[in-house]
């Protein structure tokens, strides 16, 4: 007697449930470990009487392009700011040699804000914050209007 029976493939399943439960294991513990929340220091209202920090670094960008320091002028312009970049180098670097350190910590201060008018386009701020990043600064703060 000779049956010529076939065998019929089957595909067993178990194993391959087993990988993707794993797998779903895996993804659900890393998943919370991404960060979900952008972290932004708010600086605290200005108390009456309250002296501003001496070593605050304001760049202001006029309305015709042309860039000061704590209210000096003649430090460039948007398209050109060498000479934005070199005072700021300098006086980070006369900074480390006094040991400025920032309040509470020991490294050099070195934060300088950016103030700019409202109607200002992107790209020119983008210039001076990428001139500032040049010199050194960190962190870089954004001004808004009417906050002296």
């Amino acid at each position: 007697m000779s049956e010529n029976k076939q065998v019929s493939p089957n595909i067993n399943v178990t194993p391959l449930i087993d990988v993707l439960l794993v797998l779903l294991i895996i993804f659900m513990v890393i998943s919370p470990l991404k960060p979900s929340a952008f972290r932004a220091n708010i600086p605290n209202e200005p108390t009456e009487g309250g002296e501003p920090n001496p070593h605050t670094l304001v760049v202001s960008v006029n309305s015709d392009f042309s860039l000061e320091i704590n209210n000096q002028k003649d430090f460039g312009t948007v398209d050109a700011p060498q000479n934005l970049i070199s005072k700021l180098s300098q006086t980070f670097h006369e900074r480390e040699e006094s040991s400025a350190f920032r309040p509470g910590t020991n490294e050099i201060e070195k934060t300088v804000f950016i103030k700019a008018p409202r109607q200002m386009k992107y790209g020119e701020i983008a210039k001076i914050v990428d001139a500032v990043k040049q010199s050194g600064a960190a962190p870089i703060g954004l001004q808004i209007d009417n906050l002296e």
